[in-house]
């Protein structure tokens, strides 16, 4: 591949990434770009502008895609009740593709002919930045320093940094407790003290939630509206998709809503251990699956469960921008016409229960499941159905006991 002379690297402003930036400067010799993703993370982000600056970088993007972040990934994931291995609302997964798609448009705005970023050689991020990049620019170059440079340790990246002029933060000098990466939607945990899966999570970690311990004792109740299966106001008030999603993480979060211990399975391979807080995606997990049990069809909902594992997984592994990822949304979004409504949600040390859901386009007749007299329910018809349906397996053992 003929060497980059441009490139857009994802830059936090943190030691690592510019480490990374200064390492791009002098060993590739080319001209970098920084673009800073502000999804909700919860930083001041300015401070990386002033860093990139002062490293002599001249094109500097620093975007606020919250709205962009909830709106266009978030919900449409939530849509079909992802969940990965089961648990995992795929906090760090889903803002991936988000933070690729936006430096491919930087690199087609400033001219550059790479990309570069600071996953490491080991994990699922890497996969997800790089298949974004390729099915939106097939012909950018993206260069992983990971994978390249032999700074394999914090003694060898502080040293590098001192030598080329980086300013080290204090707390960066001793090795960090675990890695952390943080959203709107979530917050991750992994590595070092959390590396061995017998070890519990140190309480003080957390940052979204309270432990269900020191949760109010006293339930709240939540309730929120959705209308073509996206969430669109919480006790009544209308609020923005990442407004929204911040104000169910704060509910949420009071109340130790949303914590979860996981061994996953990576995509290169391995199984790691992650600690997660996604305290509002979890109230809106919850609601949607209950506005859609009484809005979808049984068979809809049946197949839109099957499939799920598969959405899942295609998000976890990075192929938002597929074409099979794209079919699939089209199918679910479909299905979400008529679900539309209110669900409650009642919090209480860690749990958030349903205890209430109206719709109006609720399939629930309640004059069909009374256990009172009907007149639109004939219980005979119930003897042929069950006869019907019982018919092959009982000619499976008819023929059984002919042997």
């Amino acid at each position: 591949m003929a060497k980059a002379k441009k490139v857009v690297l994802a830059y936090s402003g943190g030691l690592d990434t510019s480490i990374i930036l200064r390492w791009l400067q002098v060993e590739k010799n080319c001209e970098v770009v920084t673009f800073t993703a502000d999804i909700g993370q919860g930083e001041e982000l300015e401070p990386a502008r002033k860093k990139a600056e002062l490293m002599g970088i001249k094109e500097i993007y620093i975007d606020d895609l919250k709205e962009e972040f909830v709106r266009d990934f978030v919900f449409p994931m939530f849509r079909a009740n992802a969940l990965y291995e089961g648990v995992y609302l795929l906090g760090t997964s889903i803002a991936r593709p988000l933070i690729a798609k936006r430096l491919i448009d930087i690199a087609n705005e400033t001219g550059a002919d790479a990309i570069s970023h600071g996953a490491t050689g080991k994990g699922n991020d890497q996969v997800r930045f790089e298949l974004t990049a390729y099915a939106l620019k097939p012909d950018v170059k993206v260069i992983a320093p990971w994978r390249e440079w032999d700074l394999t340790s914090r003694t060898q990246m502080i040293d590098y940094a001192e030598k080329h002029q980086i300013p080290i933060p204090k707390d960066k000098r001793g090795a960090a407790p675990y890695s952390m990466d943080a959203n709107l939607l979530h917050i991750s945990y992994e590595g070092k003290a959390l590396e061995d899966p017998w070890q519990e999570a140190d309480d003080d970690m957390f940052r979204l939630t309270v432990s269900p311990e020191k949760a109010p004792d006293q339930p709240e109740y939540v309730e929120i509206e959705f209308a073509k299966g996206d969430a669109v106001a919480v006790n009544g008030k209308k609020l923005s998709p990442a407004n929204l999603l911040a104000e169910l993480n704060k509910l949420g979060g009071k109340h130790g809503v949303g914590r979860l211990d996981l061994v996953e399975n990576r995509y290169v391979g391995m199984k790691s251990r992650g600690v997660y807080e996604c305290p509002g995606g979890t109230l809106l997990h919850v609601a949607h699956r209950a506005m859609e049990s009484i809005t979808l069809d049984r068979e809809a909902m049946h197949l839109k469960d099957e499939l799920m594992p598969r959405y899942a997984k295609m998000i976890y592994t990075g192929y938002w921008f597929a074409p099979e990822r794209e079919m699939l949304q089209a199918a679910i979004d479909q299905t979400q016409t008529w679900v539309n409504g209110v669900v409650r949600l009642k919090l209480f040390k860690g749990m958030a229960s349903v205890v209430g859901r109206k719709s109006p386009n609720s399939l629930y007749r309640m004059d069909y499941v009374t256990f009172e007299e009907d007149s639109v329910y004939n219980q005979f018809d119930a003897e042929g159905f069950i006869k019907l349906n019982a018919l092959r397996l009982r000619l499976g053992t008819m023929a059984k006991q002919k042997k």
